[in-house]
């Protein structure tokens, strides 16, 4: 027991001085790390740096500041760190390796975070989904579908592909196709969707709606009703419309004709009949 004891004591002799300093620089290295990882989240803040982006910033420059302290700690406490750091970058490697897919994301997600293609909020499409966008992760985006199921997308999908976003202009254009008779009055027909227009208050006057013939269809002749809309009254002044435009068609006696075939039936001898 003596023998041991005077080993420790000899032990504590010769690297306790090291083992205490090792403490200290592991104690004020992480106390330094914390400022100014803090510190830098601060000034991103005040330069108003999405917060997603902020708390990565400030968790990776904290995680970051950390690793040299505890290398320099142990250094300091007699241990070698060349073999345990190259060990180290051997499992980021394999590690990058198998998340080659969430790293692909991640970067996707610091682009999104930086560029903002999409904001909380906006409809668009993106990776071949519609939906409201409710957040912007660092890996995955999350919308709702208009009929309010929730959608993940990876965030390399959303910028390895085309984005379309519905709202960040502020106002839409509403594409209608209204078919009238062939025997009816073509500027009596666009004169009365041009007054449904104008009654509907929500439809905005610069730029002013369309209404124009824009085909002659097998059965009907079409126009094209385009007004413009803000993005949030898009389909209630589209559905809207569709019905007024209806009615008033009717009680203007314009017809909305349906596709129809004319059918001549050519008389002549039935098949294997003799003639007479």
């Amino acid at each position: 027991m003596e023998d041991i004891l005077k080993q420790i004591y000899g032990y504590l002799a010769e690297y306790g001085l090291d083992i205490i300093a090792a403490i200290l620089i592991f104690v004020i290295g992480r106390w330094l790390a914390k400022v100014i990882s803090k510190l830098v989240a601060k000034v991103m803040t005040k330069a108003k740096v999405a917060p997603i982006l902020v708390r990565f910033a400030q968790n990776a420059l904290y995680i970051a500041i950390l690793a040299f302290v505890i290398i320099a700690a142990l250094e300091k406490a007699g241990v070698r760190t060349s073999s345990a750091v190259v060990a180290l970058g051997a499992v980021g490697l394999a590690i990058g390796l198998a998340w080659q897919g969430s790293l692909s994301n991640f970067a996707a997600g610091i682009l999104m975070v930086i560029f903002r293609p999409v904001r909380v909020g906006d409809f668009v499409e993106v990776g071949g989904v519609k939906g409201t966008v409710r957040e912007v992760q660092i890996l995955n985006t999350i919308l709702d579908s208009p009929d309010n199921v929730r959608i993940i997308v990876p965030n390399s999908q959303v910028t390895g592909g085309k984005i379309e976003n519905y709202t960040v202009n502020g106002t839409r254009r509403v594409d209608m196709t209204v078919g009238v008779s062939y025997e009816d009055d073509l500027s009596k027909a666009r004169e009365i969707i041009e007054g449904v227009l104008a009654q509907e208050d929500r439809i905005l006057k610069d730029p002013p709606p369309t209404v124009a013939v824009s085909e002659l269809g097998d059965s009907s002749v079409n126009f094209v009703v385009r007004p413009w809309v803000r993005t949030a009254d898009y389909w209630a002044v589209r559905f809207a419309v569709t019905e007024k435009i209806k009615v008033a068609l009717d009680n203007g006696g314009i017809t909305i004709p349906f596709p129809q075939r004319d059918i001549h039936v050519k008389n002549g001898p039935a098949p294997g009949a003799k003639a007479v």
